[in-house]
């Protein structure tokens, strides 16, 4: 049985009940928080996934996302009564790795929950196997990322990247100049079957690693947007 932990935030008593029945019987273990004050105090490096409504009193989930993305690159699992696709954006802008709308079944719930572990957890095995003896740095123009790692630099000076960010950009900075489709891209980093509707996911994601690598995230010169095709990363135009 998994013994993995999970922050459940919803204000709803009876669904905050059922979210930790259903992952009880799944072996997690289940910390519950009514308020965005009780999951900021409640988050550690001991919690492997947040499950986040967007409507909270005090403090909205919009916020304590923002807060958690300030110390912490777990991965956080938005609820929400709300369905059209700007809520859905503003969740994913927020730091937000992936959405449910409300009402949702349990199966789905389950899915989800096991594939953001599933990713997670890969992910910080990697991290915490690496060594300083097998470091794999990709130097492209003004950019160095880790291969190996979540870890990228502009100019010497280390990014702040997500994990999506950080494997988004990892995908094509290792293939320069070849156009990737987001239905390549989404079944590459984010291990699913696509999806249509993945679309603007991938593009709120792209939109937020540009501003983090980009001088002008209106006019990047490293992602390129090659309409009707796709992404590519350039190379011609990176200049120091």
């Amino acid at each position: 049985m998994s013994s993995q932990v999970i922050l459940v935030v919803e204000d709803e008593p009876s669904i905050r009940e059922g979210i930790r029945i259903l992952l009880g019987g799944e072996g997690y273990v289940v910390l519950e928080a009514a308020t965005g004050e009780e999951a900021l105090a409640q988050i550690n490096e001991a919690v492997d996934l947040v499950i986040l409504d967007i409507m909270l009193p005090g403090i909205s989930g919009l916020k304590v996302c923002e807060e958690i993305r300030k110390t912490s690159t777990v991965p956080i699992l938005f609820l929400t009564a709300k369905s059209q696709e700007s809520d859905k954006t503003l969740g994913l802008m927020a730091g937000g790795d992936d959405y449910l709308a409300k009402p949702f079944s349990y199966a789905e719930l389950i899915a989800r929950v096991k594939a953001q572990l599933r990713r997670y957890c890969v992910y910080r095995g990697k991290k915490q196997a690496m060594s300083m003896d097998t470091d794999q740095i990709l130097t492209s123009g003004r950019l160095r990322v880790a291969l190996d790692r979540n870890e990228v630099w502009k100019d010497g000076m280390p990014l702040d990247l997500t994990e999506i960010e950080y494997k988004i950009l990892a995908l094509l900075i290792q293939h320069p100049q070849r156009v990737f489709s987001t239905h390549m891209i989404y079944e590459s980093v984010w291990g699913e079957t696509y999806t249509y509707s993945a679309n603007s996911t991938i593009m709120v994601h792209i939109r937020k690693l540009r501003t983090k690598i980009e001088d002008d995230p209106q006019n990047p010169v490293y992602i390129k947007n090659i309409w009707g095709k796709g992404y590519r990363y350039e190379t011609e135009k990176t200049e120091f």
